[in-house]
């Protein structure tokens, strides 16, 4: 299943609402789950972003999908990137 490693900030709803944060956590678990993916971590983070957060979806559209339904809440803007493990990296380097 793909990875995706999103990087995120706070908006300024999100930090005013930060103590809900945790459930809104729980929440994007769950939707992952429902949506047939799965959340691998959740960091908070010290520096230019505030968390860190590795999910698998089946597919991109389903992680887009995700990513949409979570920024359209107002307080987190991400930037997420596909992330190919160390077998998919060999793989790739091999066809080269």
């Amino acid at each position: 299943m793909p990875t995706y490693i999103s990087l995120v900030n706070l908006t300024e709803q999100g930090i005013k609402e930060f103590k809900n944060a945790p459930e809104r956590l729980r929440f994007f678990d769950e939707a992952a789950k429902e949506a047939g993916g799965r959340l691998i971590g959740f960091y908070l983070v010290m520096g230019q972003y505030d968390y860190v957060v590795i999910t698998e979806a089946p597919d991109d559209q389903t992680a887009a999908r995700l990513i949409m339904g979570t920024i359209a809440q107002g307080s987190v803007r991400t930037q997420t990137m596909r992330a190919f493990p160390r077998e998919e990296f060999e793989t790739i380097a091999k066809g080269m």
